[in-house]
């Protein structure tokens, strides 16, 4: 399984390991749809809550709401929301590097299920914008931690399908909180100021369930042999081993000696050491996933926090019926990354990452065409909306999938985290802005505007891949970036 040999230096035993070998020849099983649930559904909360607060966008400004909240201030809380994302990630990115990733995203999920549910008694704006920063710190800190953990325990020849279905679930707690809001904003069921409190009580109970399946979920085992857990890791995977041949009845084949990898152990990565492997070993990987994140983060940002108000402003879509237009695009949403997924697999990760941010670039600037000519109407606007999120639910979703497979273990929460904050901190934050002062303008032109530059830098992004790309699929993690703690070996730089 493993052997030590003696220390040459003072940092820490050298192992032996084929535990990664071990994880990636594994069949799919029950074992992995657990950690799925655990881990993955979470992003279903994240859905939850965007589109919730996206619909509700129009009913927070009503005086009957309890808030009275102005068209700019739902902007405002939609980018105090991101920037708190932004900020956890790198905060709890951090600390799973050093304390491990099961730690952590059991501590961010609490971290979400409180502050959402004191966003329900939200009497005030400043009440709310808080809330709001706190539930999005929450979100953002499990987005370091999930990715990581997934990743290194799928194995790798489905590593890639299962990453952007994990991904594109947020389209499924889109489509929840789309469909709750047609009860929760029908005044004729609740009153204006308990429907949306309601919706917010709803994703807590949802957290609650996903933190009682999570707690099955063990820490992942090559963070655990870098971090003198190896023992630890040996356990882990010795019983997965066996949950799934019981399971499965079958007898999983030995794994050779060559698939083997020596690792030194060592302490938490600091952060200049993390910043030093980025920029100086793997420059032209950083600028990937630099590109990626901006331009799925401000298309996503931009588009789907201020849906609501466009609805209501060009087409008088009533507040308590934006659900029905948000329904039909989640699941075009979810379905992208689906049905696309498996080809990132077998097409391979270059084609089929700037495919789907290249057509959706395309797409959207035909829709910007229509609608600044008033072609639209509420519906074929959906229409139209749903086909260009297709493709590019699948390429945002593999940004995310790219960030975690390109760099070394010992980095890759804190890149997720790094790439997500700075990523979304450009798009995420300035997006919602921008397009809420482009609402405001009630010019079809103007919003017009915005979807040409959403689709400018979502052209650009998957020029970026198409050249710079990174072959990643049907690899093991330690091959696609060797760890800083092999022994004997240094990072391959771009």
């Amino acid at each position: 399984m493993a052997t030590t040999t003696p220390q040459g230096t003072g940092d820490g035993r050298v192992l032996r390991s084929n535990l990664p070998a071990r994880l990636d020849r594994l069949p799919w099983s029950s074992w992995h749809i657990t950690v799925l649930i655990g881990l993955g559904t979470v992003w279903i909360l994240d859905g939850l809550e965007v589109t919730i607060v996206g619909a509700l966008g129009d009913r927070l400004t009503e005086g009957s709401s309890g808030l009275g909240l102005s068209t700019s201030q739902v902007s405002q809380a939609a980018a105090i929301y991101v920037a708190g994302a932004c900020l956890g990630a790198l905060f709890f990115g951090q600390l799973t590097e050093k304390y491990g990733r099961r730690k952590l995203f059991m501590v961010t999920l609490g971290l979400y299920l409180a502050a959402t549910v004191l966003t329900a008694f939200s009497m005030n704006p400043l009440w709310f914008f808080v809330c709001r920063f706190f539930t999005g710190a929450g979100i953002g800190g499990e987005y370091a931690a999930i990715n990581s953990a997934i990743d290194e325990l799928m194995p790798a020849r489905l590593r890639g399908r299962i990453d952007l279905l994990v991904n594109g679930s947020y389209w499924l707690g889109a489509a929840v909180g789309a469909a709750l809001t047609l009860f929760l904003l029908d005044t004729d069921y609740l009153p204006a100021d308990v429907g949306w409190r309601l919706a917010f009580g709803l994703g807590a109970i949802l957290g609650l369930v996903i933190l009682l399946v999570r707690r099955n979920v063990p820490e992942s085992p090559r963070w655990l042999t870098i971090h003198g857990g190896h023992e630890e890791a040996e356990r882990v995977v010795g019983e997965i081993e066996h949950t799934v041949e019981h399971e499965d009845k079958l007898t999983l084949d030995p794994v050779p000696d060559s698939a083997a990898i020596d690792i030194r152990e060592r302490g938490p990565v600091r952060v200049v050491e993390i910043i030093r492997t980025m920029i100086r070993t793997y420059p032209s990987r950083s600028a990937l996933g630099l590109g990626l994140f901006v331009g799925q983060a401000f298309l996503y940002n931009a588009v789907f926090f201020t849906q609501g108000l466009v609805l209501t402003t060009f087409f008088d879509v009533g507040s308590g019926k934006a659900g029905l237009y948000i329904i039909p695009l989640a699941l075009g949403n979810f379905l992208g990354p689906v049905l696309l997924g498996p080809l990132f697999d077998t097409i391979g990760r270059r084609m089929m990452i700037t495919l789907s941010y290249v057509l959706s670039s395309l797409l959207l600037v035909v829709t910007a065409i229509l609608f600044q000519q008033q072609v639209f109407n509420a519906t074929t606007l959906t229409i139209a909306w749903s086909v260009v999120f297709f493709f590019a639910s699948a390429g945002a979703s593999s940004a995310y999938l790219t960030v975690s497979e390109i760099f070394p273990m010992e980095t890759r929460a804190m890149a997720i985290a790094f790439f997500y904050a700075v990523g979304t901190g450009l798009g995420g934050i300035i997006g919602p802005l921008l397009f809420g002062k482009l609402v405001d303008t009630e010019k079809f032109g103007a919003v017009a505007g915005g979807y040409y530059l959403g689709a400018g830098l979502m052209m650009a992004a998957g020029l970026l891949e198409w050249f710079i790309g990174v072959d990643a699929e049907n690899r093991n993690l330690e091959d696609v970036a060797s760890p800083l703690s092999a022994a004997g070996k240094s990072a391959s730089a771009d």
